[in-house]
């Protein structure tokens, strides 16, 4: 099962580090705890769209670019269903 909130955390992981930038340092600019910016990172917690927002603005990210590219990564997952027709 693809879960949404594993993918979004994917991305916020990403561009943090990208950016070379501590889950300490991301957490204070976006006044959220440590552990919970952590655990959003991991999948383990679904953030709101308040945190989200606050995390993005501390990681210098637009949201709607987030979420972008979480639906790329969620359709390079998501399997292909097949019909079959009986050809008789």
């Amino acid at each position: 099962m693809i879960l949404l909130r594993t993918h979004i955390g994917s991305t916020l992981r990403a561009a943090r580090i990208e950016q070379e930038r501590t889950l300490r340092d991301v957490a204070r600019a976006a006044r959220v705890s440590l552990g919970y910016l952590s655990e959003v990172e991991r999948g383990q917690k679904e953030a709101s769209s308040e945190l989200l927002n606050a995390i993005c603005i501390a990681l210098g990210l637009q949201l709607s670019a987030v979420f972008s590219d979480v639906a790329i990564g969620l359709a390079s997952h998501e399997s292909v269903t097949l019909t079959v027709v009986d050809a008789a």
